[in-house]
């Protein structure tokens, strides 16, 4: 059992190690032209070579592996109990961390002179400049981030599809504006001083807040778990399909452009295949909720091996991503997924535990 163990893993790193390099936006990394090659032509070259059907099926035999092993053995060990207890007390510091992903990028992007995406040269300095630094600061955080919102809505209309390359940021901001500014913010500095006795600010304590009427209209914190978490899965989805798989001549260029057959040796084929099998996988999970903070994980993983493999990559572009998976790792699958309902069950068979309480997720999430 042990060397098959072993076994799985290597075949696991040769299949899909190697993909988070190539995971990046491929029209950000390279001008090469879409070429004619077709997604058929891809699975042919793939299915082509024994070996590379052996290390994709050794790779998602290593997956289900992992996923049984968590499931029968996690809550046994003191390092993952206290490492997803550690990370649910971040949650206070939520706001502050989609604010810090959302306003760098923004002001990144300003100054760039692009439109959100770095495919879209359109500038609009002073619009994404003023959105991003006053959503830095954290005030009037949750109309800015309305405003952002639908600027971006306008980008997609007018640059639709290319734009789609950025979708991450309406999960983003539309966390923003359900949960608000948090703390340290200047909207937070201001509400104290409005509700001290004795202040000038204090005469305008009764005034409706845009907190308020956002919460009236069912934008409040309850939501924001499900909305990053289908947000960031659907992008990931759309980057694995339309990236890779559906411009293979693309993700070939670029795996000869960094020479990425050296890094791990397997064909060129294999490498846009997989990177395209790997995000598409984690957009699936994250988007129904299974192994949320995992996948989340995964992701990030994916993020930092694309910049230190990918020297030209722009790095702003990907602050966005970096934040909101830091942000599942946070709040976790949050409702109306896999982790909340069927994942418990899954581990207490596997694990041999006895029936608990409905609602309590047991570290699926």
């Amino acid at each position: 059992m042990k060397r098959l163990a072993r076994l799985l893993v290597v075949l696991s790193a040769a299949a899909c190690g190697g993909t988070g390099v190539a995971s990046a936006h491929v029209d950000y990394v390279t001008d090469a032209p879409t070429g004619s090659e077709s997604f058929a032509e891809l699975l042919g070259g793939v299915a082509a070579a024994p070996l590379n059907l052996l290390l994709l099926a050794g790779g998602g035999a290593a997956a289900a592996g992992t996923a049984v092993a968590y499931l029968r053995y996690a809550d046994r060990l003191t390092d993952v109990r206290v490492g997803i207890r550690t990370l649910r007390s971040y949650r206070p510091y939520l706001p502050w961390m989609l604010r810090l992903s959302m306003g760098l990028p923004l002001v990144g992007a300003g100054f760039a002179g692009y439109y959100f995406s770095p495919s879209v040269p359109v500038e609009a300095r002073l619009l994404q400049v003023f959105v991003g630094f006053t959503l830095l600061f954290g005030l009037a955080t949750r109309l800015v981030a309305a405003v952002g919102l639908i600027a971006y809505l306008v980008g997609l209309a007018a640059h639709f599809p290319t734009m789609l390359l950025a979708s991450e940021y309406v999960p983003g901001l539309l966390a923003i504006v359900a949960l608000g500014p948090g703390q340290p913010s200047a909207d937070m500095l201001l509400r104290r001083i409005t509700v001290t006795d004795g202040t000038a600010l204090s005469r305008f304590r009764d005034a409706p807040t845009p907190g308020e009427l956002f919460d009236r209209a069912g934008l409040t914190h309850e939501i924001v778990p499900t909305v990053v978490r289908v947000g960031l899965g659907l992008n990931f989805a759309y980057l694995g399909v339309t990236q890779k798989w559906l411009q293979p001549g693309r993700g070939l260029a670029v795996v000869e452009q960094y020479d990425l057959t050296a890094v791990v040796p397997v064909a060129p084929e294999l490498w846009v295949f997989g990177a395209g099998l790997a995000e598409l996988a984690v957009g699936v999970l994250l988007v129904a909720g299974c192994f949320t903070r995992g996948a989340a994980a995964v992701g990030f993983v994916l993020f930092t091996t694309t910049l230190f493999g990918l020297p030209n990559d722009p790095v702003l572009a990907h602050v966005t991503l970096f934040g909101l998976s830091s942000a599942l790792l946070v709040t976790g699958s949050g409702p109306y997924a896999l982790d909340s309902r069927v994942i418990p069950r899954l581990h207490r068979r596997l694990a041999g535990t006895v029936e608990e309480p409905t609602g309590q997720a047991t570290g699926g999430d």
